[in-house]
């Protein structure tokens, strides 16, 4: 649009018209950097709340007891068999193995090189992880191959009453 005279009818043109502004506010580098370090500021003070309930959870968990969890009578366990469940809740798999008549041991049955399920392989007296072919002792839990570097979580286990009961994980600890 032109006014008689051919002439734009105020001073700049349309695709130049909003970069000289007066009273604009104006950032700059400086400017944006402080920006920038007051939102990482502000985010992590309001993230601190958040991580100390969580510090104060993972801290408990070594000791932590559970209620205790029936698994499986004695007398339907063979020695050298397993058994799977669920402890402490119903998301957390765990394996049993009976390795002597009056020995047993539990373990959570994900694998700590990347969560894969581990097996007991009852010929092999060993238990595995078939993803990338970590061993784990059974008597142990420690890995004995592949590329695991931590035992599996031990899950502490009582014989009463005619039933092997699961009481309490132990947690790995660095």
């Amino acid at each position: 649009m032109t006014d008689r005279n051919n002439r734009v009818p105020f001073d700049e043109d349309n695709y130049t018209h909003n970069i000289n502004r007066n009273n604009e506010r104006m950032l700059d580098r400086r400017g944006f950097m402080k920006t920038l370090a007051g939102a990482a500021g502000v985010f992590a003070i309001s993230s601190l709340p958040w991580g100390a309930v969580a510090a104060k959870e993972l801290l408990g968990l070594g000791e932590k007891e559970y209620p205790h969890q029936k698994i499986v009578n004695v007398k339907d366990i063979a020695i050298g068999d397993s058994v799977d469940f669920t402890f402490p809740s119903d998301h957390d798999s765990a394996i049993l193995i009976r390795l002597s008549e009056r020995k047993y041991v539990a373990y959570q049955n994900a694998c700590t090189h990347l969560r894969c399920p581990v097996y007991w392989v009852k010929e092999e007296n060993e238990m595995v992880c078939p993803c990338h072919h970590g061993k784990f002792d059974a008597k142990t839990g420690a890995p004995t191959a592949g590329p695991p570097r931590r035992p599996l979580p031990e899950i502490q286990v009582e014989v009463r009453n005619g039933g092997v009961y699961a009481v309490k994980v132990k947690r790995y600890e660095a």
